[in-house]
């Protein structure tokens, strides 16, 4: 049995703890909040800021992990290289989960290094340098902090009207202490796809899962769905953008390597986690043999992946919070995750009477507009129409708490 600490609580991170817990194995989930959905699943938790490195290393000192698995980007990523000189083993590396965590490494690693075709782009600190940058790349363009996380701080600038609001959201939604944007040409994309790429351990063989296609807004994921429908030679391409950029960063582990796809059908790099992606829970819904999750508990655990099949065709929908609840458990409960739950009329029974119907409710202690509360997941045989699938899991997902999944956060 290995002990693992969970570095940020999620509710990707609580699917892994499910997998890690079905293996018989020992986990302690860490996040900045109490009642985080990993811990509900979890042996043990603590509650800290992964900002804080000295409080970082005092959970890890405390608890002698023998695997540190990090699920957000907001960690104090430099003390990873010390934990893991020191013999505990990190996902999928210290050196992969550093370069992650900010757009900036990792642009530069793709575009620069490994000369991956991504958009235009450039960095800025202050507003100045940002009009500039804007003035060079043109409009529309995107704007996105250089840490952060589900969209927060992006946004789309058509004109110069739009620049002031934009780099100051940017910086208002960053994550940390760094205090950067990165502005990028608009791709005029056909459509954007996940590539989940698995790395192992022992020399064994990268593999990856059927292509997912995804619709963000504002940077969020809103659905997502598998199989995506590509030709031989884009998807070409985008395994050999994920298999460079990913033995670049070394590791095992599963990675979310996110593309663009022109409507001339050039593949486009975009952006890469380290980790479970949001729009891989579509798995959850039976489309691959083994969920995202599990593959990314064996390749962690240095176990063996016969291989990865679609099974079946599937689409998954997120299930929005309408607003801020009215507390009917009061705040000192102890077990605060109840609240949420209470708090929200959750409508299970009308998405429940059609077949082929999987929901999660992710159990997120506080609940405000727009918040990921769950997923909506619609499955069929292979072949089926992915169209009606997709339409099918977003009428759904709008009967649990009332809320279109495409509504603007």
């Amino acid at each position: 049995m290995k002990k693992i600490m969970l570095l940020g609580s999620g509710e990707l991170g609580k699917e892994f703890v499910i997998a890690a817990k079905r293996a018989g194995q020992y986990v302690v989930a860490c996040d900045r909040y109490a009642g985080a959905p990993a811990m509900q699943v979890a042996d043990e938790c603590e509650v800290f800021s992964m900002l804080d490195g000295d409080a970082l290393e005092a959970a890890v000192r405390k608890h002698q992990p023998d695997i540190i698995v990090p699920e957000i980007e907001a960690i104090r990523t430099e003390r990873l290289f010390q934990f893991e000189e020191e013999g505990i083993q990190v996902v999928p590396s210290a050196r992969a989960v550093n370069y992650t965590m900010n757009r900036r490494a990792i642009r530069d690693l793709a575009s620069k290094e490994l000369g991956l075709r991504t958009a235009k782009y450039f960095y800025a600190k202050t507003f100045d340098e940002f009009k500039e940058a804007a003035d060079q790349i043109g409009f529309p363009c995107v704007v996105k902090p250089l840490m952060s996380s589900s969209g927060h701080g992006q946004s789309y600038v058509h004109n110069d009207d739009e620049l002031e609001q934009a780099f100051r959201e940017a910086m208002e939604g960053s994550r940390g202490d760094v205090k950067e944007v990165i502005i990028e040409e608009f791709i005029d994309f056909d459509s954007e796809f996940t590539l989940l790429t698995v790395t192992q351990q022992h020399g064994w063989p990268t593999l990856f899962c059927p292509p997912i296609g995804h619709v963000q807004k504002g940077g969020d994921y809103r659905e997502s769905w598998q199989p995506y429908k590509i030709s031989d030679e884009a998807l070409k391409q985008a395994q050999m953008m994920a298999d460079k950029v990913t033995k670049a960063l070394t590791g095992a582990g599963i990675w979310g390597v996110e593309f663009f796809l022109t409507k001339q059908g050039e593949v486009i790099f975009s952006e890469l986690s380290p980790r479970p992606h949001d729009t891989g829970m579509v798995t959850l819904g039976h489309t691959t043999n083994l969920s995202e999750f599990e593959l990314h508990f064996r390749a962690v655990m240095g176990l063996p992946i016969a291989g990865i099949h679609l099974e079946h065709a599937g689409a998954s929908a997120v299930i929005l919070s309408p607003g801020e609840p009215s507390p009917s458990v009061p705040p000192s409960s102890p077990v605060p995750y109840v609240a949420a739950l209470s708090q929200l009329p959750y409508n299970l029974s009308e998405a429940l009477t059609e077949d082929r119907t999987r929901i999660r409710i992710f159990g997120k202690p506080e609940a405000h507009k727009g918040r990921r509360m769950g997923v909506v997941l619609c499955y069929g045989e292979v072949g089926d129409d992915v169209n009606a699938l997709r339409d099918k899991a977003k009428r759904l997902a709008k009967t649990v708490l009332g809320t279109d999944p495409y509504m603007k956060k």
